[in-house]
């Protein structure tokens, strides 16, 4: 997560603009916590807090590092705790995803680093207390699973989409869930991608975009080594079944390194890795693609592709002398990372940015050479949260949003606890820190009228 610690280098030094709208500049205030119980934090996994009607979900190891649903009426103060049977290692991939399909019930899925699939469905709708452990949904190609991802198709169908295989060698499925007959089937009847037992692709998306295409980009990587990740690469489609290139040639599934549309030939060892890929969209809606890789003088360079008239035009984002030397398997702590070029209510575009040694926070983007014209100063996260509360040397805050849906106007809500960072998916010796609070804040974002 970015903190909003600013470290300055003078040679990168980018002018602060203050984020304006009406003469008023945004701050972000706690209005209430709630704490949920202590969790693991020997290391760090994801977990999901899942807003929807009036009640509030988190799917979350605790700590002992079992599976564990917390919920809640959102006009009460009380959490209702039930632990599902499996309990995680070490393993930083073993993030959980939780959705809710149209008629209430929760399904969740986690836990999975290239093993069977793991898979509970709630009994009764929106009712946590009621998991009942599946671990089956069509019952081939569920052995070696991991990345789980509940979304939603053209028509807000419920699709579930994982990769079967590992690293190096890996295939994408898609499956659809039927709500009269509570079964899965595939919306694929081939694997969207083929590593063709060499490789496989490391997605972002698909994300639906203002043009109706749902927009999909990759990295391809040729073993658990993150260091031969390569050729960024991108198709699209209307329904999630037959899909394109940006100039609608059609693509024969399964999509493989031959076939596909390479927006940037980076080579092995070039710097570009997975995880750091991001689909955003201009202020005309066209679609950008922002990674890293390194230059000529082997710096890490950040930059952003932007299809334009059917093709792709590439654009150096910022200029950072600083080359990060990344490779080996395992979960690895990211000394850079890069968010969507977005466009904000106002029109201009922005895009989040965190730097190991030039600091974090958000660009202001110039929306014709997609580059960082400045820092905006904006508070979207309240300092206090970004404070580590703990003594155990080397903690970290962890901060996730809301994937579920809150109507209230800016209000949301976020999950924080603290843990030591990643350990490449190994043990660490003991001595272990103490376990963490999980809360949940409510934030609240205000304006300050900056006007004479």
């Amino acid at each position: 997560m970015h903190s909003l610690l600013t470290i300055i280098v003078c040679t990168l030094a980018l002018p602060t603009i203050t984020c304006l709208t009406d003469n008023k500049t945004e701050h972000a205030i706690v209005i209430d916590l709630l704490d949920i119980e202590p969790v693991w934090a020997g290391h760090p996994v994801n977990f999901v807090l899942l807003t929807q009607a009036s009640y509030q979900f988190i799917a979350y190891y605790d700590a002992k590092r079992q599976m564990t649903i917390a919920q809640r009426n959102l006009n009460q103060r009380v959490w209702t705790i039930n632990k599902l049977p499996v309990v995680t290692g070490w393993d930083s991939h073993n993030y959980i995803a939780m959705a809710i399909d149209d008629d209430g019930y929760i399904h969740l899925s986690g836990n999975m680093h290239v093993v069977p699939l793991v898979y509970f469905r709630t009994a009764q709708p929106l009712n946590a207390s009621t998991f009942v452990e599946l671990n089956r949904m069509i019952g081939t190609d569920e052995n070696r699973t991991t990345y789980p991802i509940f979304m939603r198709g053209p028509g807000n169908e419920f699709i579930f989409t994982y990769r079967s295989g590992m690293s190096g060698n890996g295939n994408q499925i898609y499956n659809i869930y039927d709500l009269k007959t509570k079964t899965w089937r595939r919306l694929l009847d081939k694997s969207l991608t083929d590593g063709e037992g060499k490789r496989n692709a490391y997605f972002d998306g698909p994300i639906k975009g203002p043009d109706g295409y749902f927009h999909l980009a990759w990295v391809w990587r040729e073993s658990p080594d993150a260091s031969t990740n390569h050729d960024l690469s991108y198709a699209r489609s209307k329904d999630l079944i037959s899909w394109e290139t940006s100039s609608g040639k059609s693509l024969t599934l399964p999509i493989t390194l031959e076939t596909c549309e390479i927006v940037d030939p980076v080579p092995q060892k070039g710097g570009i890795i997975n995880g750091n890929t991001k689909i955003g969209f201009d202020q005309q809606g066209r679609v950008t693609i922002s990674y890293h890789k390194n230059d000529a003088q082997n710096y890490t360079q950040p930059w952003t592709a932007r299809l334009e008239n059917g093709m792709w035009k590439k654009y150096q984002i910022t200029n950072w002398p600083w080359h990060w030397d990344f490779g080996g398997g395992g979960t690895l702590s990211f000394a850079i990372s890069l968010g969507r070029v977005t466009k904000e209510t106002d029109g201009n575009l922005t895009q989040t940015f965190s730097h190991i040694k030039f600091g974090n926070g958000t660009w202001s983007i110039d929306p014709q050479n997609l580059n960082a014209t400045g820092k905006l100063q904006r508070e979207t996260i309240p300092p206090s949260l970004l404070k580590v509360e703990g003594t155990f040397p080397g903690l970290g805050v962890r901060l996730l949003e809301d994937s579920g849906q809150y109507n209230v106007s800016n209000i949301r809500f976020i999950l924080r606890w603290e843990t030591l960072g990643s350990n490449r998916d190994e043990p660490r010796p003991p001595p272990y820190p103490a376990p963490s609070m999980l809360r949940v804040y409510t934030i609240k974002i205000v304006w300050e009228n900056t006007s004479n």
